[in-house]
């Protein structure tokens, strides 16, 4: 698996499995079949509230806990110091590990400094290995990272073949911090799987666009985090190692960036307020 060294040194593979949506009854069923095909990197969260089936499947796999890599997002209803310090803990338990790979702030809302603050302090006690951001726009990236004492390893944002964050990507380098994409094939929205510059590149090596759209993303050095409940398509997305995009084709890809969310816009009030209301 091609690993990313992020700006602690620590090493994190570049595609995993994101539990975003998953049911958490079908939570182990799908992080174990996740894990037969080969994921370590385990993406979940707070708000997901499917922490417990991860844990299961990645404790029940046989496989040690050092050769998984797993991240979790501390929730805006448990923002601030106290708060966050607790959820940490209560996440740490819900996944049945001693420590968390990565964990990051889910959203830039409420006390996210107190929320930092926690997650430095329990970076310095070894709970969790590299701390980092979630939906942290320019401004808001650029705030707390000119004033934290630990300088984020990872910005997880809205990144596919749509919206590339070409701009932001720019901004990230200059902090050293990398990118992470959630919903790296864009949940299928402008019918990314029939596009006919992905289908027709895809064609040449034999690739679907979905594995078209992951290995773009692969080889501009952004981690990915696809979520199937199917196990076909977790091996269709795993399968993206043995081929190589042409800089022609590259250059093409780029042009689909439509430079906006096909989802929501962290700017709106509405859209805020509907995220702070999520998990009351």
């Amino acid at each position: 698996m091609q690993k990313v060294k992020l700006n602690n040194g620590l090493e994190m593979p570049i595609l995993g499995y994101g539990v975003y949506l998953v049911d958490p009854k079908e939570c182990e069923r799908c992080v174990t079949d996740a894990i037969e095909e080969g994921y370590r990197l385990i993406d979940t969260a707070q708000a997901y509230f499917n922490e417990e089936g991860v844990g299961e499947a990645v404790s029940k796999s046989g496989i040690k806990r050092e050769e998984f890599f797993l991240v979790s997002k501390v929730w805006i209803t448990n923002g601030g110091y106290e708060k966050a310090k607790v959820s940490i803990d209560e996440s740490l338990k819900k996944l049945k590990t001693d420590y968390l790979d990565l964990m990051l702030i889910h959203q830039p809302f409420n006390d996210y400094y107190g929320t930092y603050r926690a997650m430095e302090e329990a970076y310095k006690e070894g709970k969790l290995k590299a701390i980092g951001l979630s939906n942290f726009f320019p401004d808001r990236f650029t705030d707390i990272s000119n004033f934290a004492e630990v300088q984020p390893a990872i910005n997880q944002m809205e990144v596919h073949i749509f919206q590339q964050q070409a701009n932001f990507r720019e901004l990230l380098k200059k902090y050293n911090t990398q990118l992470m994409a959630w919903s790296p094939m864009a949940r299928g929205e402008n019918n990314l799987f029939e596009n006919e510059v992905l289908k027709r590149i895809g064609n040449k090596y034999g690739k679907t666009p979905a594995q078209v759209s992951l290995r773009f993303l692969i080889q501009e050095n952004v981690i990915v985090i696809p979520k199937s409940t199917h196990k076909d398509r977790m091996k269709e997305n795993f399968e993206v190692f043995d081929f190589q995009l042409s800089d022609a084709d590259m250059t093409e890809l780029k042009k689909l960036d439509k430079g906006a969310s096909v989802f929501l816009n962290h700017y709106d009030p509405s859209s805020v307020e509907m995220l702070i209301n999520y998990g009351k």
